[in-house]
């Protein structure tokens, strides 16, 4: 025969609450922990950090960390996935406060080497990456935080050039592969200031001889048929 026996009002808004201070702990636990690692790696690197530096740091049980992060890489790939993340929503939140398209290419370029000199990003994202995740795994994460935005800014420049529509993913990628390159440039530069201005006025410059072609269109079409010609 089913139980028809009632639970209280009391006991499920008290249940609930307990769950509620459970997830908020275990909340502030993770972000503690990955706070944390993103100084630790900043300051020493990948090799150069320990997880019992990460827990103790975090004052939290190595148990704690071991529940949201399996290994110590896995902790490093959240705090790189989350500084690209933030670095992305950043830089499009800027080039959305002009409508110009060339002006865009200029902000969004000037606010990605602004963050190339910023330490975590430096340290973590271009120069402790490539080494901790890999050659391959870096590139791919590269390419989903920067190359939308780099293709999204191409689509518009064309788009005011009137042509060449049929080569914007060349272009993206050929721009792309210049701006990584230029962070990496930056990155390693003993003068990350003066790098980013050279690229500044380099990229600046390369922007500028495009927009006072007249026939730009009409050049980027002759060539796409040249080249399928052959």
């Amino acid at each position: 025969m089913a139980s028809t026996a009632k639970v209280s009002p009391g006991k499920v808004i008290r249940a609930a609450r307990k769950t509620s201070r459970r997830q908020d702990y275990s909340s502030s636990t993770k972000r503690a922990l990955l706070d944390n690692a993103t100084q630790l790696f900043t300051d020493h690197g990948y090799a150069g950090t320990s997880l019992d530096e990460v827990v103790a740091a975090a004052r939290v049980t190595k148990g704690a960390l071991y529940h949201h992060f399996p290994s110590k890489l896995a902790l490093f790939e959240s705090v790189f996935d989350r500084l690209q993340e933030k670095t992305t929503r950043e830089i499009e939140k800027k080039i959305k406060r002009t409508k110009d398209p060339w002006e865009r290419a200029q902000v969004g370029l000037r606010a990605y080497l602004d963050v190339c000199r910023e330490p975590r990003f430096r340290r973590i994202v271009l120069q402790e990456g490539p080494v901790a995740l890999g050659h391959e795994r870096w590139t791919e994460a590269e390419k989903a935080a920067s190359l939308g935005i780099v293709q999204r800014t191409v689509d518009a420049l064309l788009k005011d050039l009137g042509g060449g529509q049929e080569l914007s993913e060349s272009f993206a990628i050929v721009f792309y592969g210049a701006i990584r390159s230029a962070s990496e440039y930056v990155a390693d530069a003993d003068d990350p200031d003066a790098a980013a201005a050279e690229v500044q006025a380099t990229i600046g410059a390369i922007l500028a001889g495009m927009r006072l072609l007249p026939s730009f269109g009409l050049q980027v079409e002759e060539a796409a048929t040249s080249v399928a010609g052959q």
